[in-house]
């Protein structure tokens, strides 16, 4: 059965950021959206990764779209069962690295993988407070919406990126969700939300109340999560850091780093589906050479 990001739940989580379509070969699925300013729409793979039960038939898929969108953008689940010579095959116009993602081997010791500063900093942590996987997660559904909400206003996230409190209510109801809850006394400071998906374990959203950022709550949250899905699947995605480049001194880079044993590319693929439009959409929007896909939709969010 179908769990997590695979799982046709997920992309309909996201509804009210595009219509799922499902690819009935590869057994993936999009989001098409209204282009704005105009009747035309295109697809994306949904947030945060696009997977697919099988990525050598996705070629197929991508070719039955037609015309009738004007193109086609996601990012690569960095576990998928392809190599970039497929995906330029499927995507003729982008296919990049976009981002690295931390992934912690689950059969190796925690000793033996955790930099001794994380170490520190879990033990530190896990004297102030208590972790455990929620069995049912929705008695926390409004703690999880208050720390969510420091997330959200701590950096600014929009659009998708923020999903929405409909949008986490319905993934909290999936196959392999697992929440993974922090807290000091009898108050939630702090949570990780999870899927798990075959052999694979990945980070979805973790958020921290202001207390739980003072007391390193993140620390006891990882040490934790590591624990507890060391006999639920072999890898754990960590995820990556925001933006496109690689940042060796980011705090958030040294973090993740400081956790995981080897890392993973996940790919950014476009294709233009319906030229003529591409190109009109493009010349209306005056946007010139702007390295972006779709070219139509740069600085969309401002």
């Amino acid at each position: 059965m179908a769990t997590g990001y695979l799982h046709p739940g997920y992309a309909e989580s996201l509804s009210e950021f595009g219509t799922p379509r499902e690819l009935p070969q590869s057994g993936g699925w999009l989001l098409e959206r209204q282009i704005p300013g105009c009747p035309d729409r295109d697809a994306m793979g949904c947030y945060p990764l696009f997977c697919c039960q099988d990525w050598s038939l996705l070629r197929d898929d991508v070719e039955s779209l037609g015309e009738d969108l004007v193109s086609v953008a996601l990012v690569t689940d960095p576990f998928g069962a392809y190599d970039q010579g497929l995906l330029q095959r499927c995507f003729r116009d982008v296919v990049f690295p976009f981002k690295t993602h931390y992934i912690v081997d689950l059969s190796r010791s925690r000793n033996a993988v955790v930099s001794s500063h994380h170490r520190y900093y879990a033990r530190k942590a896990l004297k102030l407070v208590q972790v455990e996987a929620c069995h049912e997660p929705h008695r926390f559904f409004n703690d999880w919406l208050s720390l969510d909400n420091v997330l959200v206003e701590r950096h600014a996230i929009t659009g998708i990126k923020a999903f929405s409190d409909t949008a986490f209510a319905k993934q909290m109801n999936l196959p392999g969700f697992v929440m993974l809850r922090a807290t000091y006394g009898h108050t939630t400071v702090a949570a990780k939300l999870a899927f798990l998906q075959g052999n694979v374990v990945y980070g979805h959203v973790m958020a921290m109340s202001e207390l739980g950022y003072k007391i390193g709550a993140a620390y006891a949250l990882y040490w934790s999560a590591i624990e507890y899905f060391a006999d639920k699947a072999r890898w754990y995605d960590i995820g990556a850091v925001p933006g496109t480049a690689s940042k060796g001194q980011d705090g958030l880079d040294q973090f993740k780093r400081g956790w995981s044993t080897c890392t993973r590319t996940a790919y950014f693929c476009g294709r233009i589906l319906n030229r003529a439009r591409y190109g009109d959409l493009v010349a209306k929007k005056a946007i010139g050479s702007a390295d972006y896909f779709p070219a139509y939709r740069f600085n969309e969010y401002g």
